[in-house]
């Protein structure tokens, strides 16, 4: 897939679901649940074990019904490990410059973590594709809206503080997407085997997602 249908395809979906659990063997259920709900952008973390093999294995399975991207990652060797797996785009945590220049290089989708202006317009400058503002905990959908008074061109993506009754908050202020991770994919329903909540969930994020784009094309 080329980077540029990747890019447009994360910014059209409004949500990178993050995956991030300890037992490997219910991930593909929930991927299966988020894309019954309508999410198919979907991010599988380093923190996950074997991580590499999972995304090897859902690329194979679900090929360009879901945009598959790896997170998490801090060093530009397990960047292209992960491209080699097939993770279509690479989310870190931090800003670091090799990861950049390697998805670059690799024609990858590239989302850096970054919390302050000066940060956000190096690693924009620096060839990176959309900006991961994080932690976005204790920031709220204001500090997005007062990023993109003086950087409009810049595409973010608030992590952290995200939520199902709240995401159509950053979309209001201006945010491209959002990622969201444990208030979607809740530890309790997925050991509990109930998949069909995780669907319901996400279907409830797409539909506060969708409403807040609606109010601001009517703007």
């Amino acid at each position: 897939m080329p980077w540029s249908e990747t890019l447009s395809r994360i910014i059209d979906s409004g949500v990178i679901a993050v995956i991030r659990l300890k037992n490997k063997s219910s991930i593909k259920n929930v991927v299966n649940a988020l894309v019954k709900g309508g999410i198919k952008c979907v991010e599988i973390t380093m923190t996950v074990p074997d991580a590499d093999q999972i995304i090897s294995e859902l690329d194979k399975e679900f090929q360009d019904s879901i945009i598959l991207g790896a997170g998490t990652v801090t060093k530009s060797e397990d960047a292209q490990m992960l491209i080699s797996n097939g993770a279509k785009f690479i989310v870190s945590p931090i800003l670091n410059m090799d990861i950049i220049k390697t998805c670059n290089k690799a024609d990858i989708v590239c989302i850096p973590g970054c919390f302050t202006p000066t940060e956000i317009f190096n690693a924009w400058n620096s060839g990176a594709d959309i900006i991961k503002v994080f932690p976005a905990t204790s920031l709220g959908p204001r500090y997005i809206k007062d990023l993109l008074a003086p950087f409009p061109e810049i595409k973010l993506i608030p992590t952290g503080g995200v939520s199902i009754d709240n995401a159509g908050e950053w979309i209001l202020a201006g945010a491209a997407a959002v990622g969201i991770g444990s208030n979607l994919l809740d530890p309790k329903l997925i050991s509990e085997n109930k998949y069909e909540e995780i669907t319901k969930l996400a279907k409830q994020l797409i539909e506060n997602i969708n409403q807040a784009r609606t109010v601001l094309k009517n703007k």
